[in-house]
């Protein structure tokens, strides 16, 4: 069950002029509980103006061994107006205490031998960056590529932590560097990674069909099409794993659902569970906060899958998806800040 703590703020580097990289704390007694696989995310929390405010980052640091975490770290980029970031970025200093929420997500890789690849952007390589340093790390027999694309050298979150894994690693770590709105004196030519790009360009990197597992990070954009790239390429959509950082409203709107007349919904959470009527239009993760405050939650975008819960019985319609994969779903998970009954009775289990 995702839990909340208080940790305090070890370090703030600049990584760029709009990113910085915050190092948190740990207690010997918080570790277990903040014990993370690589790509793994953490959700940051704080109250402004009374509002509450949440946001997700990815853990950037490896995994860490037997004892658990002393430290985490992740990467924060300022986005226009983000309520949270700005507060990051120009208010957080060393000493100050965050509330934080212990670790989830499933874009994440066991080490194993094989090749494996990323394709990212922006500030998709902070997950990217936890994955393929532990990978590198712990499995003498994995090679691994990452594709990064960025707006120019000076806007390249982790640009350094990525140089040193390449000297770490120079026969097992290839790296592609992509600039978009930069010219490089060696390398591929300026430009978006699009899906007829990604296409023409991935056979001529690696042997695709080699690869045993992709991973696609940063904006929707870039990841449907390196998606529909790979796709195209043969490559099986079991081995693609995807995570978006940012979805644009108008490239992906939601759909509204009114709820049946007199609809309920019962959840188990935390090992008790409850039942209440679902009021028009709200979602059923607005119907378990209006009634438990613990309920866990994010990003409320159907993106970082912070909400998901195994639907026992009834069915849902959710508005959109980002976060869990076809098996998921198939199996019978939802995202709960994303799904409305539609049946007059709806189940939902959030300790599955």
């Amino acid at each position: 069950m995702a839990r909340f703590h208080t940790l305090p703020v070890a370090a703030v580097d600049r990584l760029t002029d709009d990113s910085v990289a915050l190092t948190l704390t740990v207690p010997p007694e918080l570790r277990e509980e903040y014990r993370y696989a690589p790509g793994q995310h953490l959700a940051l929390r704080r109250k402004a103006d009374g509002t509450e405010i949440r946001r997700t980052y990815s853990i950037c640091s490896p995994a860490p061994g037997p004892e658990g975490p002393r430290t985490l770290r992740v990467g924060v980029r300022l986005v226009e107006g983000g309520a949270f970031s700005t507060y990051a970025l120009k208010e957080i200093d060393v000493g100050d205490e965050l509330e934080v929420m212990t670790p989830a997500g499933r874009f994440t890789l066991a080490p194993a031998p094989g090749l494996y690849a990323a394709i990212v952007g922006g500030s998709g390589i902070t997950p990217v960056l936890s994955i393929a340093s532990t990978l590198l790390a712990r499995e003498p027999g994995a090679r691994f590529c990452l594709i990064r694309s960025d707006r120019t050298s000076a806007s390249t979150m982790f640009l350094e932590e990525v140089a040193d894994l390449k000297d770490r690693y120079p026969e097992r770590l290839q790296l592609v560097t992509v600039l978009s709105r930069e010219e490089q004196q060696a390398g591929l030519p300026s430009g978006r990674l699009d899906r007829d790009r990604l296409t023409g360009l991935l056979p001529a990197l690696l042997p695709v069909e080699d690869v045993a597992g992709w991973f696609l990070c940063g904006p929707f954009g870039l990841v449907q099409g390196a998606e529909r790239a790979l796709r195209a390429l043969g490559v099986a959509r079991t081995r693609i794993h995807e995570e978006i950082f940012h979805v644009d409203p108008l490239t992906a709107p939601a759909t509204a659902v009114s709820a049946p007349a007199h609809s309920t919904m019962t959840a188990r959470l935390d090992g008790r569970g409850g039942t209440w009527p679902v009021q028009d239009g709200e979602s059923l993760l607005e119907t378990v906060l209006r009634n438990r405050s613990d309920a866990p939650y994010a990003c409320k975008g159907g993106v970082c899958g912070t909400c998901r819960a195994f639907l026992v019985s009834g069915e849902v319609r959710m508005d959109r998806n980002f976060a869990l994969e076809p098996e998921e779903t198939e199996a019978g998970y939802v995202l709960a800040c994303q799904s409305h009954p539609v049946t007059e009775k709806v189940e939902l289990d959030f300790d599955r």
